[in-house]
């Protein structure tokens, strides 16, 4: 088969709206030194704060927020609490992916219909500045997705959370909004998760790759990509396939003990200054052999960015039938080899760098060499 598009038919009406990606939690061993992490290193404002100062005693969170991104940062203050054991299991990773929703108990209510379980039922938080009702519900491992209502809410993020107090400057590098983010799922349980989040939130199937598409000399992997009614919300969904060696998604099964998010997708509308900072900063990436810039411009045809700093900076292109795409991925940002980033800007392109696929799985191979585990 290699890459089929498949195109989705033309919902007269969203059976599950979602606005968004409202923010992604992490639960992380130390959310104080993570947050100074990336603020450091990607430029996040550090906006607000919840922990035994505001009345919870059990964990501590970090709110930090680039444009429309926000990402929390939670740790457990004991040790036997459920968070740390998942820190212990998992290591630092992506707990949340929630949706921002208008009307989160009816979307509850709509998902526990179709076969979804629950991971909270609705709960309302209330403070000053009005009401945010959240809800919960399971997906692929231990990964969920909250779903957020707030428009019942003019405060800073939440009922619970504070401004931040301490100091320190930030300087975004131009991330805008969260694209995707891709999860990995066990052999065999690909489709399984393609049709929850057809049944479940009414998405539809944009792009399938077999893994003739996706492979090396050493290693393959199957993917499916799932995308909400507006479009707004992108999953892709990798499983493993078999190879001569052990594929990237098995090195990120293994380490991270079980499926979860491998990859989220920033968006920026200036990728070579972007990455320039992130790697000034410290960030660091994937590298492509020098060759691949030789034929790029053969395979994609022109683009409106000088070459000179794609390649130096190790930035990728690809083109399908709308436009073109440049996209780059980190290195993983944990010692366990499991949750990295892509940065990507669009030019029209709405798919995912297929004619970057060997290249880039074969700078992962190297990595996964050096680290003793391909």
């Amino acid at each position: 088969m290699g890459t089929a598009t498949l195109t989705a038919p033309e919902q007269v009406t969203d059976t599950f709206p979602i606005n968004g990606t409202d923010f992604i939690e992490f639960y992380v061993g130390n959310a104080k030194q993570a947050a100074h992490f990336y603020r450091s290193l990607f430029g996040y404002e550090i906006v607000a704060y919840r922990g035994p100062e505001t009345g919870v005693r059990d964990k501590a969170t970090y709110l930090l927020q680039q444009d429309k991104v926000r990402i929390l940062l939670t740790t457990a203050l004991r040790p036997d609490h459920e968070i740390a054991r998942h820190v212990d299991k998992h290591g630092d990773g992506v707990k949340d992916i929630a949706l921002w929703v208008d009307d989160a108990r009816r979307a509850y209510s709509l998902a526990i219909e179709r076969g979804a379980t629950s991971a909270g039922e609705p709960r309302v938080l209330e403070d000053d500045h009005g009401e945010v009702v959240i809800a919960g519900i399971r997906t692929y491992g231990e990964t969920i997705h909250s779903l957020v209502e707030r428009r019942n809410y003019n405060g800073l993020f939440m009922p619970g959370f504070v401004p931040f107090a301490g100091r320190g400057k930030s300087e975004g590098v131009g991330l805008k909004y969260i694209d995707h983010c891709v999860g990995n799922v066990e052999l065999g349980a690909m489709n399984k998760w393609v049709q929850y989040y057809a049944q479940v939130l009414g998405f539809a199937q944009l792009i399938s790759f077999d893994d003739k598409a996706i492979s090396t000399e050493y290693s393959a992997l199957m993917s499916k990509v799932m995308a909400n009614g507006n479009g707004r919300i992108k999953f892709p969904l990798n499983e493993p396939a078999k190879g001569k060696k052990k594929s990237q998604i098995d090195e990120y099964l293994e380490f991270y003990q079980g499926p979860g998010c491998q990859h989220i997708a920033l968006a920026t509308d200036d990728i070579i200054s972007t990455v320039t900072q992130l790697r000034d900063r410290g960030v660091e990436f994937l590298r492509v052999p020098a060759t691949y810039y030789d034929t790029v411009i053969d395979r994609v045809g022109k683009i409106e960015e000088d070459l000179a700093p794609i390649r130096d900076l190790g930035i990728l292109v690809d083109r399908d039938e709308e436009g073109y795409l440049l996209q780059i991925f980190t290195k993983p940002m944990e010692d366990r080899p499991t949750l990295f980033y892509e940065i990507i800007q669009r030019k029209g392109a709405k798919s995912f760098g297929a004619g970057n696929f060997k290249a880039l799985f074969e700078a992962l191979e190297r990595e996964q060499d050096l680290r003793g585990n391909l």
